[in-house]
């Protein structure tokens, strides 16, 4: 078993590339043809890029942007957009996170809870547990008094083959503190978004 960490990743580009000219090999392409010569180079890096989520943590994104702010009403950054791949077929999967937390007495800069989203949609991932992930990483990072994490995405897995549902769209939640445990906190968070 491959006990590796996260960060701890040895990317190597052109295995990667050889794998891509392999895959179009295999679906009976000819990867010479003129569309098709770099395709195997441009597919690596998009792969890199979209799984760049294994090389991040939540200390460095988060760079010290931790306020003391004497507040505890809700802050709310809602339509945040993801893009992630589908661990099980390796499609993309694609919406918008909603991210709500009442501070006890620290607030987070506001761009690092978009790079927060990012760095957990950038790997192999399925919904609900992207959307926990979330949650417990900014419960680590402010210990609010209670968190929400709200998570609308549509699934090419479910889009482009098997059942063939283009409108469907699916939706997963983490309520944490407060906002599991109080239905109004959780109620007047769920009506902001």
């Amino acid at each position: 078993m491959d006990t590796k960490q996260v960060g701890e990743i040895d990317r190597n580009p052109e295995k990667l590339k050889t794998l891509y000219s392999q895959i179009i090999d295999n679906i009976g392409e000819d990867k010479s043809r003129q569309g098709l010569i770099r395709t195997p180079l441009r597919a690596a890096k998009a792969m890199e890029f979209l799984t760049s989520g294994y090389e991040q943590d939540l200390n460095t994104i988060i760079n010290r942007a931790i306020f003391d702010e004497d507040n505890d009403d809700m802050v709310i950054v809602k339509d945040v957009e993801f893009y992630s791949l589908c661990e099980h077929h390796i499609l993309p999967f694609w919406g918008k996170c909603h991210v709500g937390y009442l501070p006890r007495k620290r607030i987070i800069g506001l761009s690092k809870i978009p790079r927060i989203v990012d760095m957990f949609a950038r790997r192999l991932q399925v919904q609900e547990r992207l959307t926990r992930e979330i949650a417990e990483a900014l419960e680590t990072a402010l210990n609010p008094t209670g968190i929400g994490v709200v998570m609308e995405a549509q699934h090419m897995c479910m889009m482009a083959r098997g059942v063939e549902k283009q409108a469907s769209k699916m939706t997963t939640n983490a309520m944490l503190g407060t906002f599991r445990e109080d239905s109004s906190t959780r109620a007047e968070f769920l009506r902001c978004i």
